[in-house]
């Protein structure tokens, strides 16, 4: 006969303690990879330049990181106060909003004003994934809040740190990229559509993709029985 191994439910297993340090663990983990990906870059600066060139990297560095640092914990506040209790994904995409609020001018803010930009980015986020549900945006992973609105917001910000920078600039150049990036989008998107179309069939619909096209259940705690 085969033995059976009972598990004891983990209730109460997690506490906000282990919650906090597995939420800082991953915030970790994603400046970690956020400045593991900008080496390419900063190696060309260094290459072509002298202390300087030094200075701006550690500049970049340090601004990009407190960004998504204060990002994160904006996020992580304004969830606890909104539903009562820190929500993960927020949190997550609070950081990448932080990164992303930074990114259109990484040099010229100092560490308080860095600071200060990714949170703004963190509340984005916080404060516009709903909007998403109420106007029926299928957006499962909060890529328009953290891309579109927190990146639209670092655009604009720009012209807080850099003298050089204009307002009406920065508009131009959000609608710019905007007008370029929708024509070019609607292309590819029709093109795909005659060749292979856009959407699966009903009866793949219904199964999922996760069985359709791996041969595996994604969520199978959720399966009909």
């Amino acid at each position: 006969m085969r033995e059976r191994l009972d598990i004891a439910p983990r209730h109460r297993r997690l506490s906000m303690t282990s919650l906090i340090d597995v939420i800082f663990l991953l915030l970790l983990f994603f400046m970690l990879s956020s400045t593991f990906a900008r080496q390419g870059e900063l190696a060309l600066d260094l290459a072509m330049g002298g202390a300087d060139a030094v200075a701006n990297v550690s500049r970049i560095m340090a601004n990009t990181n407190a960004a998504a640092a204060a990002g994160a914990v904006a996020a992580l506040i304004l969830s606890q106060l909104m539903y009562k209790k820190p929500d993960l994904t927020l949190v997550l995409n609070g950081c990448l909003a932080g990164l992303v609020s930074i990114t259109a001018e990484p040099l010229e803010p100092n560490l308080l004003q860095a600071t200060i930009i990714g949170a703004v980015g963190g509340v984005i986020v916080v404060l516009t994934v709903p909007l998403m549900d109420k106007l029926k945006w299928d957006d499962v992973v909060g890529a328009v809040p953290v891309h579109l609105f927190a990146g639209i917001w670092g655009t604009l910000i720009v012209v807080w740190t850099n003298a050089d920078a204009t307002i009406v600039g920065q508009v131009v150049g959000i609608l710019a990229i905007g007008i370029f990036m929708a024509g070019a989008s609607a292309i590819v998107w029709l093109i795909l559509k005659g060749i292979m179309g856009l959407r699966v069939d009903d009866e793949a619909e219904t199964s999922g993709l996760d069985k359709v096209e791996l041969g595996m259940e994604a969520y199978p705690e959720f399966s009909k029985t």
